[in-house]
């Protein structure tokens, strides 16, 4: 889909910030979101409210950012791994829409 062996010589650190997401998001399978063996998202999305809970944890995230906490970094971190749950949800549907 996207090219895997051109080096690119990124603007914006992107390439230390995908690893810290990465390391954000391993970090979460060890707390209390999974502390069973499946996680809370997992049945929310297969019962078909994962667009809602995925963009409403976004926007919470989002307007949060700069208020609770501060300037939380975490909260950032949280808009980006909501929003690869809903590029999830979104290539679940498409899958689901081609059959």
């Amino acid at each position: 889909m996207f090219g895997k062996n051109k080096k690119i010589d990124y603007k914006y650190n992107e390439g230390e910030l995908i690893k810290e997401f990465s390391s954000y998001i391993d970090s979460t399978y060890d707390k209390h979101y999974s502390l069973n063996k499946y996680q809370s998202t997992e049945f929310i999305i297969d019962s078909g409210h994962g667009e809602g809970f995925c963009i409403g944890n976004i926007m919470k995230y989002a307007q949060r950012y700069g208020k609770k906490d501060g300037r939380n970094r975490a909260d950032l971190l949280k808009v980006l791994h909501y929003g690869l749950f809903m590029l999830h949800v979104h290539d679940k549907a498409e899958k689901e829409a081609k059959k």
